[in-house]
């Protein structure tokens, strides 16, 4: 019966020691307590207003709800900086009459990030997404607002993904 017993505390042990490191979202924050995100701003060549700001807000969130940092704005131990490169419409599809049958809104994004505690994690990278939608639609307003939304979740979980998992 001691054994047992002994088992499952080593048990209960191993796996109450094993939860303050393993996080849901794979973050490794460990030693890290806060990050800022500084301006973007909308250098690309058609500027569509209002989206520098949404981009910054965006990344914060995600970073806010997936890891326990406190978001500050100066000093930081992780610092995400860059700008908007590229804003464009492109026509992807062709019918047989050909016009375009899809076009493609088309958002980059260049990034430096800074852990100013592992200087050796830093980087400087671009990251692009995309929004497909029918040529004969228009993409103005909140169906703008949606396409845009959509690019961002995907360009900002890369960009937690590249600094905070390794990726």
């Amino acid at each position: 019966m001691k054994k047992v017993a002994l088992i499952i505390a080593i048990l209960v042990s191993f796996s109450v020691a094993s939860c303050g490191i393993y996080s849901f979202t794979g973050a490794n924050t460990e030693g890290l307590n806060t990050f800022q995100v500084n301006y973007f701003p909308n250098n690309a060549d058609l500027i569509e207003p209002g989206i520098e700001r949404q981009f910054r807000l965006d990344l914060q969130d995600l970073i806010q709800n997936q890891t326990n940092l406190t978001l500050t704005d100066n000093n930081a131990d992780l610092i995400f900086e860059g700008e908007i490169t590229d804003f464009y419409f492109a026509p992807m599809t062709a019918t047989s009459n050909n016009t375009a049958a899809q076009t493609r809104l088309t958002i980059t994004v260049q990034v430096q990030f800074y852990n100013t505690k592992e200087p050796e994690k830093n980087f400087d990278r671009r990251f692009s997404f995309y929004y497909d939608y029918g040529a004969l639609e228009q993409l103005t307003g909140s169906d703008l607002d949606a396409a845009v939304a959509e690019i961002y979740e995907r360009i900002t979980q890369d960009i937690f993904n590249a600094s905070l998992n390794d990726w």
